[in-house]
C-alpha cells in the first residue's frame, strides 16, 4: 500500500555540521524531493543543512514552504527565496503549523531542536493524534546512538516494539522516500 505524500517536513541543522556529506546528503534529498514532485516544510532559515536543502528543491525546480518565529525571522535568516514563507508568534506555532502542513516527517543531522521535532512527532503517532510516517536520515551513522536509546526503552519496557519500529530509518534518500510512501499503521495502544 503506497500512500500519498505529497509534503515532507525534514527537521535539521541550522549548522553544516563536521562532515561534508551531511551537506552532499542535503544536495541528494532535495533534489530527489523535487523530481518526487514533494514540497519541502522546513523551518524556514538560510542557515546551514537547512539553507542546503531548500536551495537543492529550489534549483530543482521544486517547492519549498518555510515556517519561522518572529524572533528567528527578526534576526535576518529567513530563506527569503522561497515558494512561501509563514512567519509565526513562536516556535511552538512553529511546529503546529509545520506539523499540520506536512504528510510525512524526517530529521537530517542536527541538535536540540531537531531531536525535540523528530521526538514530538513520533510521540504524537504513538498517541494515535496523527498518523503520519517518521524517519531518520542517517547519514553516517548520525543517530546510531539515538536508535541504542530507543532499543534500551524497549528492553526497559517504556517503549512498545511496535513504536520503536514505526521509525524509519535509511541513509539512502531514495529508499528513505519509497519507504515513506509504503509505511503502514502501527495498531497498539501507547501503554503495556
Amino acid at each position: 500500500m503506497s500512500n500519498l505524500i505529497n509534503n515532507i517536513c525534514i527537521f535539521c541543522g541550522s549548522s553544516f555540521g563536521e562532515s561534508s556529506s551531511y551537506k552532499e546528503k542535503a544536495e541528494a534529498l532535495g533534489k530527489h524531493m523535487a523530481q518526487e514532485n514533494i514540497t519541502l516544510v522546513f523551518g524556514g532559515s538560510n542557515l546551514g543543512l537547512m539553507g542546503i536543502i531548500a536551495d537543492a528543491v529550489l534549483n530543482s525546480s521544486g517547492k519549498a514552504i518555510g515556517v519561522i518565529p518572529e524572533y528567528l525571522y527578526n534576526k535576518g535568516i529567513a530563506h527569503l527565496g522561497l515558494s512561501e514563507l509563514n512567519v509565526v508568534k513562536n516556535m511552538n506555532d512553529r511546529k503546529a503549523m509545520m506539523i499540520e502542513l506536512s504528510d510525512a516527517f524526517i530529521a537530517m543531522p542536527g541538535g536540540y531542536g531537531t531531536l525535540d521535532e523528530i521526538s514530538e512527532v513520533l510521540s504524537l503517532n504513538q498517541l494515535n493524534m496523527i498518523n503520519k510516517p517518521c524517519a531518520l536520515f542517517n547519514i553516517n551513522g548520525f543517530f546510531d546512538n539515538y536508535l541504542k536509546q530507543l532499543d534500551h526503552a524497549v528492553l526497559e519496557k517504556l517503549l512498545h516494539p511496535e513504536h520503536r519500529n514505526m521509525l524509519i530509518t535509511d541513509n539512502d534518500e531514495k529508499n528513505l522516500i519509497d519507504r515513506i510512501k509504503n509505511h503502514e499503521k502501527v495498531k497498539i495502544g501507547k501503554w503495556y
